[in-house]
């Protein structure tokens, strides 16, 4: 691939499972809040599938599992609880996937701008990011907090790309979940899906363009998709 091929392009990456494994810092602090109710803990594999809806969600999948069904009323205080308890330390196992450090540098050299589209707050997301060192690759971070409506609609995805300076139909989704590829499939645009993520199913049966094994495949999938765009 030679320099600026990917020039106007935005390519959008989701956080959990996608950029980052943030999956046993997720599952300690909803077993802090499972805790609060006397609810046995999960382990992380068994959370990591339960991961890409937000922290409301999170909470009912895992109570789901134990048998029980809050009001919606607990389920909020609930929910609070755990946002305040992850807010405590954000960072503590996470660890950004293998590879996405030179797959974002590859992007950026090829000319693509990056954003980031996640169902994890925004401010969060941007401390995340930070303490993993590349927040600043990205041109736009967007979290379920920063828009009327979060991921899987297409207006979550629309403006992680608008935010960044670019256009729906010059970019791609990289995500892990269902929610992630129906948002830009819902937008237009295409999505892959990496194969270690956070899929909610199989990734193969996600829908997607693509499924990604590994970072490096990140740029020639966004190069082929793009170019197979009218």
């Amino acid at each position: 691939m030679t320099s600026g091929e990917l020039a106007g392009a935005t390519i959008v990456f989701d956080l959990d499972g996608t950029l980052a494994d943030t999956a046993p810092d997720l599952t300690r602090v909803l077993n802090a809040t499972l805790d609060i109710e006397g609810l046995a803990p999960l382990s992380v594999e068994t959370a990591r599938t339960m991961v890409g809806q937000g922290a409301r969600e999170l909470i009912q999948r895992a109570a789901a599992v134990r048998g029980i069904t809050f009001s919606p009323v607990r389920l909020g205080e609930l929910t609070s609880a755990y946002i305040e308890l992850y807010g405590r330390e954000l960072v503590r196992d996470t660890k950004l996937f293998p590879g996405v450090e030179a797959a974002l540098d590859q992007l950026a050299a090829l000319g693509a701008k990056l954003s980031v589209c996640t169902n994890k707050r925004t401010a969060y997301s941007e401390q995340v990011l930070q303490a993993l060192g590349v927040a600043n690759r990205f041109s736009a971070i967007v979290g379920a907090d920063s828009v009327d409506n979060r991921k899987p609609h297409p207006d979550h995805y629309r403006a992680a790309v608008t935010r960044a300076g670019g256009v729906v139909r010059r970019s791609v989704m990289i995500g892990d979940t269902t929610a992630d590829v129906a948002a830009a499939r819902a937008a237009g645009a295409p999505a892959a899906v990496v194969s270690f993520g956070y899929c909610d199913v199989e990734c193969g049966k996600l829908g997607a363009d693509a499924v990604l094994d590994r970072f490096s495949d990140v740029a020639p999938a966004c190069r082929r998709l793009l170019a197979a765009r009218p």
